[in-house]
């Protein structure tokens, strides 16, 4: 994945270089210290990810998105915590990285970049995902758990959506919460699992996951927010 980085900071700058080149795979192509600069950059250049700045001299780095055709995967790396729900509501942001975060978090925000852009996976990786058969109306359907959108439950049954399946029988939300890795699948809402590679943006109370709004329940959305990294 090529990548540029647009940040005004030396101190922030050298932390991102050294953080890009532990990963493998991972290329820093260009730096910028102000927006206006990288966007004659991104223009003549396809870029996979940008390390984005919301204060910028120039113009926010928020406004900066704004202005960008066919913009690429984007991860906030900010000082201000307190825009991190608004930048969710812009499709292209896939994480958003309060200064200072460690090695680690900075690693879960370029796992989701991949999913975003959805860098193909080796034979050996796509054999490793776990598969399940349901019954469903009396026709075994082959399920494989990481494509799973979300989860809907109604009264007694639950519904499990993926981008080619919909699939209804009896069941409960609490049975799927011991099958789903907790990593990657939240609960948002009393009757909704969601899968967090999947998330799009987030707008007040609502989630959507592959353009699918989902609500958010209210004694769950600091515990999404949290296990979002945000």
């Amino acid at each position: 994945m090529n990548c540029i980085i647009i940040e005004d900071e030396i101190p922030a700058q050298k932390i991102l270089k050294n953080f890009i080149g532990k990963i493998p795979g991972l290329n820093l192509v260009e730096t910028f210290k102000a927006a206006i600069e990288a966007n004659s950059f991104l223009n003549a250049n396809e870029m996979d990810v940008v390390f984005l700045d919301i204060n910028l001299p120039d113009m926010s780095g928020l406004d900066f998105i704004k202005t960008v055709k066919n913009p690429p995967a984007i991860i906030m790396t900010t000082a201000y915590p307190e825009y991190a729900l608004s930048s969710f509501e812009l499709p292209t942001i896939v994480d958003y990285l309060v200064k200072p975060f460690s090695f680690d978090r900075f690693l879960k925000a370029i796992n989701k970049a991949k999913d975003r852009i959805e860098v193909p996976e080796s034979p050996s990786e796509e054999n490793n995902d776990e598969t399940i058969f349901l019954n469903v109306d009396k026709t075994l359907h082959k399920l494989v758990l990481s494509t799973i959108l979300y989860i809907e439950s109604d009264r007694n049954y639950i519904t499990i959506v993926t981008e080619t399946q919909k699939l209804s029988y009896i069941d409960s939300l609490k049975n799927w919460t011991e099958k789903l890795s907790e990593a990657q699948f939240i609960q948002v809402h009393k009757s909704y699992i969601i899968n967090s590679k999947f998330v799009d943006k987030i707008s007040g109370n609502s989630i959507f996951v592959k353009a699918n709004k989902i609500p958010i329940g209210r004694t769950y959305k600091q515990e999404l927010l949290k296990a979002l990294g945000v």
